[in-house]
């Protein structure tokens, strides 16, 4: 066993948002179509957009109240007007965030040295919070609870973990790595995820996704359409980098189905980018028309 040193920086986090919600929704919208963008965008423009979701315009404009509160946006005023632009804060942890949703899965791992990331811990009750923030950290880095305070990972992010430890003020833990020998009564690290459940997921994104799949072989989504539906895909598929680990692909059942569910998501979010950022710029063009062709198309491959 190796123990691990932390050489990580910290990174900014943003508050967690439910899946859906107008925030969260306003994110992927501001991530997807005003990518690495400057100049701040009429609140108008955000409200109408939202509209698009069914949100209405009171609902709307209390999520940008709320994302302001919390750091998201920043505001100016230029006469009556009021506009809102991304904080560097939220630009830095979507760039980190879009890196993850688009490489994950890319890596179907043949080869595996069979060495586990280890991760143990012990948070006081009375420490609820940090410790429900510990687990959400570790999840997004592929690991999940052998046991109740050990948390493993196929892969070698023990030095990650152990910094998310030290920005967490966990001082009763450590992180290593180790080889799990396959004895007979004993429980394997791999049986801390759900793959039966993982897999049902994945197929139920694949039933739900393949109509908008097909429906734009036939050309039939109209622009509006075309961004409720790729921004609600982008919602649903950054789920699963939370939940799968990405094991190795012998520890993997026959028929593994992330790479079909992978190349569905890629497939369709490129191809709805081009009438989505359509839509994006039209809302725009009414409130700003000088902001309108600033609109931005990012996909599976832009950085």
């Amino acid at each position: 066993m190796t123990k691990a040193t932390s050489d990580g920086a910290k990174h900014p986090r943003l508050p967690r948002t439910r899946q859906g919600s107008p925030p969260s929704l306003l994110l992927t919208l501001l991530g997807d179509y005003w990518w690495r963008r400057a100049e701040p965008l009429p609140s108008a423009a955000l409200v109408e957009l939202l509209g698009d979701f069914g949100v209405s315009d009171v609902a709307a404009r209390a999520a940008l109240s709320r994302m302001v509160k919390h750091g998201l946006l920043a505001t100016t005023r230029s006469g009556r007007n009021t506009f809102h632009g991304l904080t560097p804060r939220a630009q830095e942890v979507l760039s980190d965030g879009g890196a993850r949703i688009f490489s994950f899965g890319e890596d179907d791992t043949e080869s595996w040295d069979g060495r586990w990331s280890v991760v143990a811990f012990s948070v006081p009750e009375a420490n609820r919070s940090v410790r429900e923030a510990l687990r959400t950290r570790l999840r997004w880095l592929g690991f999940a609870p052998l046991y109740d305070a050990l948390w493993v990972s196929p892969h070698e992010h023990h030095a990650e973990a152990l910094a998310e430890l030290v920005d967490l003020g966990v001082t009763a833990a450590t992180a290593f790595v180790a080889t799990a020998p396959d004895l007979p009564a004993t429980v394997p690290p791999q049986s801390a995820w759900d793959l039966d459940g993982l897999a049902e997921m994945y197929q139920a994104f694949v039933d739900a996704w393949e109509p908008t799949h097909a429906a734009l072989g036939r050309g039939t989504i109209e622009p509006a359409d075309a961004l409720v539906r790729r921004t609600e895909l982008m919602d649903a598929w950054r789920a699963f980098p939370g939940l799968d680990p990405e094991l190795p692909t012998s520890l993997l059942p026959a028929g593994w189905p992330r790479p079909q569910a992978r190349e569905l998501f890629r497939d369709t979010y490129e191809r709805l980018g081009v009438a989505a950022s359509a839509r994006v710029r039209e809302v725009i063009a009414r409130h700003a028309p000088e902001l309108a062709d600033k609109v931005v198309e990012r996909g599976p491959v832009v950085s």
